[in-house]
């Protein structure tokens, strides 16, 4: 760390997490500083960043953003690169002293791996990487002393609730999901669907992808596997809850018959600068709750008829393996599929379902493993929608 500042390396700068965390390095550049910054295809915004912060590195994927980023920023310091090589190297160079992994998708995985074997610390904002390799993922970082700081709002809730508690103390962890927009459609509108009705959460800006995801609850059982892997609990002492208002992001239930929550208003500043700033809190300029003008707290059982991907998450979970891996895989297809108006919405559902049940089963998966069973099942899911 130079300049008692904390270098920070943040895989998916142009993304609804990215952007985020760039307006707290900026609101508390004393603290923090942008020194690795990366994007898939994104290179206007990523320029635009790179002009803002000046990191040391800026690293893109695609071939028309790097010769663009090229001709328009070479007259700065910052080093242009271009690929997930260049990336999984500069994660691990001396000066970063945390990466926040916020790549959209397995696109992450890689990277993420590449800086634990580096003993850096993560700050974990892409759930597909616990999702995809969990337990590689898990035992490297105890291999190597790294923490893994969860950025989801979800997770950092019971993470900042588990301060000081014994896992031999937990009875229960309890994760809320909003419902999304579809919460009180009946299972037979499902089919009228619309992708921009899919788009409209009630409580959250997202990206696009994570969106489509709480609209179908696969993202809460993308949860509940990441909260698995993250805490160490049986897959029977994790319970999901729908909690319309977004106020309590998560809660813990411990065997004395006390249950600790953690409340805030629904978006993602509090936990992103908590897992940058971790140990300590820091003083920000923050929306406060207002419990008064909340009025009522409300909660329900999720319809895991009307939202079937949470009992797939709990199957593929229990399944172990590289069953979550072929559940990410052809979830990412099946929605990029419906956001390209491909699939209908109730038909990713369907297609996620047969995906995983015909996929390739790797009971003690390597990191081979995982990208070969990734590859073949995004393969076998596309073919499933060209037939739809």
């Amino acid at each position: 760390m130079s300049n008692n500042k904390k270098n920070i390396a943040i895989l998916g700068s142009t993304g609804s997490i990215g952007t985020q965390t760039l307006s707290i390095i900026n609101e508390k550049e004393d603290l923090f500083n942008a020194f690795l910054l990366s994007a898939n295809k994104n290179y206007k915004l990523l320029l635009a960043q790179l002009k803002k912060f000046e990191p040391k590195y800026v690293v893109i994927n695609s071939l028309e953003g790097y010769n663009y980023l090229k001709k328009n920023g070479s007259k700065y310091k910052t080093i242009i690169l271009k690929g997930v090589e260049e990336l999984c190297d500069l994660v691990k160079e001396n000066d970063v002293d945390l990466v926040v992994s916020a790549i959209v998708g397995s696109a992450g995985l890689l990277p993420t791996i590449a800086a634990i074997k580096a003993k850096k610390n993560i700050a974990l904002a892409n759930k597909e990487t616990l999702v995809v390799a969990g337990q590689l993922i898990m035992q490297l970082a105890k291999k190597n002393n790294v923490d893994i700081l969860p950025v989801d709002s979800e997770h950092s809730a019971l993470f900042q609730c588990l301060v000081g508690e014994k896992k031999s103390s937990i009875n229960k962890l309890i994760l809320t999901a909003s419902g999304g927009p579809f919460l009180n459609l009946s299972k037979k509108e499902f089919k009228n669907i619309t992708l921009s009705q899919a788009l409209r959460h009630p409580n959250w800006v997202m990206g696009k992808k994570i969106t489509i995801d709480s609209a179908t609850l696969m993202n809460k059982g993308f949860e509940l596997i990441e909260a698995f892997w993250l805490f160490d609990i049986p897959e029977n002492k994790i319970d999901i809850l729908i909690h319309p208002e977004s106020i309590i992001h998560s809660l813990v239930e411990f065997i004395d018959g006390s249950t600790k929550a953690q409340l805030g208003v629904p978006e993602m500043t509090t936990p992103i600068l908590y897992a940058l700033s971790y140990p300590n809190r820091i003083n920000y300029p923050f929306q406060p709750l207002s419990l008064i003008e909340c009025q009522g707290l409300n909660f329900y059982k999720p319809d895991k008829i009307k939202f079937p991907h949470l009992d797939l998450a709990y199957q593929c979970l229990i399944s172990g393996g590289t069953s979550s891996c072929s559940l990410n895989a052809a979830n990412e297809v099946a929605v990029d599929a419906f956001l390209n108006k491909k699939i209908s919405f109730v038909n990713m559902f369907k297609v996620v379902e047969k995906s995983v049940e015909k996929s390739i089963f790797v009971t003690n998966p390597n990191l081979d493993d995982y990208l070969y069973v990734d590859k073949k099942t995004r393969e076998l899911t596309r073919e499933l929608i060209s037939k739809k």
